[in-house]
């Protein structure tokens, strides 16, 4: 159900139910893009079915959609038709159409254009559990998260979002665990990283499909270059890839959090596949926080302190600013 996943703190004082969520997010549903407008973007019912909730709810947990259909129009296209344009224009008049009025022209051109264009939908997913204070934002980025966010917290008065951020730096923790093989209790460091470094030319060296206990991999902590992303498992369950952001990605459900799942279809499968989600990463994502130090405390006015590396990593390789 969810293939990446941002994580936010909701700040105190949100008192906001499922229903009156719901609510609020009526007001500002999706609409399929006009003829002439070049992105349409509203809430949707996460089901996929018309008229269905637009906040549904298994075993505590909410899930949102935020749907976006966009025009595609390429520039070389809309330019094309601006040259047309203007062509006529100095055939008619004699004279070429200045700065301004080729800006105008431009204009035009999109507006012509647009009813014919192709549209590209897409949809980002958004699990609240509100028990835990925490939001998640189905996003392979940052940006598209951004978007996403913005618009819940236009949508929904007193609710505020804080990135979650750990007490230790993410590539500290995941440099450590690279140097000694030793993980937090659950986890287990599976056959995909990255290593980037700090000096002038950021050279970055990747592993896929390759065990990443072995002298090479070392000999690169040890250099100075840090991990940006590191595929790890938890208990067997669930495999995914951690950034130095604290992103989660390339989420995966093993077959060991299949067993026992009774066979459903249509509304079942939905609400079966959403507590399974739910329940394997609810039980993950504090366990990995817990991994890195506990969650970073911004009342205490303190820096995330660094995790504590084995003596052979050299101090500059901690030199640079966290992510964040």
């Amino acid at each position: 159900m969810f293939k990446n996943l941002i994580t936010y703190r909701i700040g105190e004082g949100w008192t906001t139910d499922a229903k009156l969520l719901a609510e609020q997010l009526a007001k500002e549903t999706f609409l399929p893009c006009a003829p002439t407008q070049p992105l349409a973007v509203g809430w949707a019912p996460p089901r996929g079915i018309e008229h269905a909730p637009l906040v549904e709810v298994v075993d505590g947990h909410w899930l949102v959609k935020l749907k976006r259909e966009q025009r595609l129009l390429p520039s070389s296209v809309v330019q094309e038709r601006v040259d047309e344009l203007a062509e006529h224009i100095e055939e008619t008049t004699g004279r070429k159409p200045g700065k301004k009025a080729k800006k105008d022209l431009k204009e035009q051109a999109q507006h012509e254009l647009l009813p014919r264009a192709f549209t590209k939908t897409s949809a980002t997913q958004v699990w609240i559990a509100p028990a835990q204070q925490l939001l998640f934002v189905d996003a392979g980025s940052t940006s598209r998260a951004d978007e996403v966010i913005t618009l819940l917290i236009q949508a929904s008065p007193g609710l505020s979002l804080q990135l979650v951020q750990t007490a230790e730096s993410p590539a500290a923790c995941m440099a450590a665990w690279l140097l000694d093989g030793v993980t937090p209790e659950g986890f287990q460091i599976e056959r995909e990283c990255e290593l980037k470094g700090s000096d002038d030319e950021k050279p970055v060296v990747r592993y896929a499909r390759h065990p990443l206990d072995i002298d090479e991999v070392r000999a690169h902590l040890t250099s100075g270059k840090m991990p940006t992303r590191l595929a790890l498992s938890w208990k067997d369950r669930v495999a995914f890839t951690l950034t130095e952001g604290f992103a989660i990605k390339k989420i995966s459900f093993l077959d060991l959090a299949f067993e026992g799942k009774p066979e459903a279809s249509g509304d079942e499968a939905f609400d079966a596949d959403m507590a399974l989600a739910t329940g394997e990463l609810g039980g993950l994502i504090p366990a990995l926080i817990e991994g890195l130090g506990g969650e970073h405390d911004f009342a205490a006015g303190s820096a995330p302190a660094p995790a504590a590396l084995p003596a052979n990593v050299p101090e500059e390789a901690l030199s640079e600013s966290p992510p964040w």
